[in-house]
């Protein structure tokens, strides 16, 4: 375990002191046109936690992890991330922050290994350390066969992956992760589970955005449920599931998805009949 890791193992502990939270988020808007994306909302993600912000497409999940990692400005709002204010300190937040957006963008025509140790130098660390670190990165996130491979030839699967190792290498203490096993095949979504099961073990913070409910019951043990640019509710897996059966059914609750089979979009013209309804003409010759 590193130093940092070590450190904040004990601060996760609680042995020094609580720990500022991960993410403190206070009256966020933000509009694009008429739509309002994000509807002024308050939220306070706790250190040390496997964290899910859910809820349907559309619900505002990737601009709200936009605005909190500094890639996009909130028309209204504060942001800090591990005690740091987003927008008047983004140096110390981005010093202290990984994140693997949705829609990754990387240097293609590196090699998996040149955009690791591009991606570590550039964050200021020393070329041997940034060798150590990558080395170990591709061995575990089953890379090291594809390292000299250019990054335009990687699957979406590989892609994923070598985004997960640039988003761990600089050992960030929060995780913002947007759809992070979307696309991707089991055997690498288990990969980077064990990754990221493995980083929060050290007291790191991990926060991401999906709309797979079983997934999110799996891992997380923090979530937040988000709908229509509100959230409609937050805190421990167990406190937001209640009494349902599942996080799917109290999602579905949350978000007011009950009953919508049972409110006349019955789509009686699907199955059971030639092609083109029974009330189409010029069907035969």
């Amino acid at each position: 375990m590193s130093d940092q890791a070590a450190e904040r193992h004990e601060t996760a502990g609680g042995a020094a002191g609580t720990p500022p939270p991960a993410v403190r988020v206070e009256g966020l808007w933000k509009r694009f046109g008429q739509q309002i994306a994000v509807a002024g909302i308050d939220l306070v993600l706790p250190s040390g936690r496997f964290i899910g912000l859910v809820g349907p497409n559309g619900a505002g999940k990737t601009t709200t992890l936009s605005m909190v990692t500094g890639l996009l400005r909130p028309d209204h709002g504060r942001v800090e991330v591990a005690g740091h204010d987003v927008w008047r300190d983004p140096a110390a937040v981005k010093a202290r922050i990984g994140v693997l957006p949705e829609g990754l963008r990387l240097f293609e025509r590196l090699s998996g290994r040149e955009l690791l140790a591009y991606t570590g130098r550039l964050r200021g660390l020393p070329g041997d350390e940034v060798d150590r670190r990558a080395a170990q990165l591709l061995d575990v996130l089953d890379l090291a066969g594809a390292q000299h491979k250019l990054v335009v030839d990687y699957s979406t699967g590989m892609r994923k992956k070598i985004g997960l190792a640039a988003a761990l290498l600089h050992n960030p203490d929060v995780l913002f992760l947007d759809e992070p096993f979307e696309g991707v095949d089991p055997v690498s979504a288990q990969t980077i589970r064990g990754v990221l099961e493995r980083y929060t073990g050290s007291g790191a913070t991990v926060v991401f955005s999906s709309h797979v409910m079983e997934l999110v019951e799996s891992l997380c043990d923090w979530v937040a449920v988000m709908a229509a640019g509100q959230i409609r509710a937050h805190g421990p897996l167990e406190q937001v599931r209640g009494e349902a059966p599942s996080l799917q059914a109290a999602f579905l609750e949350l978000v007011g998805a009950q009953g919508r089979d049972e409110a006349g979009h019955t789509l009686d013209w699907l199955g059971g009949g030639a092609a083109g309804g029974s009330g189409g003409s010029g069907g035969g010759r």
